[in-house]
């Protein structure tokens, strides 16, 4: 590459050089902005001390100024003259102490903004565990709303984690919404015995109009407030990106918080099944969602043609979905090897 272009929060940044000067580049950049951040976090206490300390003062004079008018020992007049010039004083200093924390504040937060969040996502998960041997899904003699059948029984156990592939149009979503009871089957069950979760391709499972706390407490409500947002900050939505409304998330964001309000919600969803998760992806959102699958212990179901992000999240088995129903199948046996169209 001669020249890279990063697209962030609107604008166009233009390097230099491969990939590794890049990466470089974007290396020297965090670590400014990181410092900006602790030098404005320091910035933020040192204002809080001086308010506080403000604030003990003003108190101070007030009582003082209370005791003199309870002994009287001056005249009427000149105590009610010296109260009021003490509380506009008092006021005028609250006000600009109160201004000066704001303004850190502000600055704090723009830092904050400053600094990327390409980290990869750390979150630890053990209510999604699934023991091994344990049913978690049977199929039989399921027919499907749009023509695909499955043929006799199949289960899954966990905590497998099962790679759905297929040509376009062979009917994985169609198979995805009807175990997540989003679909009836035309004939057939498909029984879950497992708390499910799913992660459609349009990802609306989000209320635009919530911010994200609001969305994963309507999935958790036994959750406090701080609890639900400890939990975003380990899927990279610390301060106030968590107040933000769902509506305002880019592409990659949404998916972020779509997974967050799945795997946060109450309870857990031992059976997790995503449909074409990295479609909107940049080579940074999917190592952020591998990484983060990574941490997810129940049994998983993801329909992709991405063989390298397949591969990466330790697929246990392949299973083919076509027009003589679902089999199991080897990754060399995959059916659209070099075809690009697929």
């Amino acid at each position: 590459m001669d020249r890279i272009a990063d697209l962030r929060d609107g604008s166009v940044t233009w390097y230099g050089g491969p990939l590794s000067a890049y990466e470089e580049a974007l290396a020297v950049e965090q670590e400014a902005a990181e410092r900006m951040v602790r030098v404005a976090e320091a910035d933020v206490r040192r204002q809080r001390r001086e308010l506080a300390d403000a604030q003990v003062k003003l108190s101070r004079r007030k009582r003082y100024g209370q005791k003199m008018w309870d002994t009287k020992r001056e005249p009427k007049a000149v105590m009610g003259r010296r109260k009021q010039t003490a509380q506009e004083s008092a006021g005028k200093h609250r006000i600009m102490h109160t201004e000066r924390l704001a303004d850190a504040e502000g600055r704090l937060d723009e830092a904050v903004e400053a600094v990327r969040d390409d980290e990869a996502i750390r979150i630890e998960l053990p209510h999604t565990r699934v023991h091994p041997g344990r049913g978690v899904l049977v199929l039989r003699d399921l027919e499907l709303a749009h023509g695909a059948r499955l043929r006799g029984e199949w289960d899954l156990r966990g905590p497998e984690r099962i790679a759905l592939i297929g040509r376009n149009g062979a009917g994985k979503t169609t198979l995805l919404r009807t175990i997540a009871g989003e679909l009836e089957p035309v004939s057939g069950d498909a029984v879950a015995q497992v708390p499910t979760g799913f992660l459609p391709q349009r990802l609306d499972v989000l209320d635009d109009a919530l911010s994200l706390v609001g969305n994963v407490a309507r999935v958790a409500p036994g959750t406090t407030d701080n609890g639900i947002r400890a939990r975003l900050a380990h899927f990279l939505f610390k301060g106030g990106r968590a107040d933000r409304p769902a509506g305002t998330l880019s592409g990659g964001e949404r998916l972020r918080a779509t997974l967050a309000a799945l795997l946060l919600a109450d309870p857990a969803p031992q059976l997790l099944m995503l449909d074409e998760p990295t479609n909107s992806l940049d080579r940074s959102g999917v190592h952020r969602l591998a990484s983060a699958l990574a941490a997810y212990e129940g049994a998983l179901i993801v329909a992709s043609h991405d063989l390298p992000f397949l591969e990466s999240l330790g697929i246990t088995r392949w299973l083919l979905l076509d027009a003589d129903g679902l089999r199991d199948v080897a990754p060399s046996e995959l059916p659209w090897a070099g075809d690009e169209g697929a």
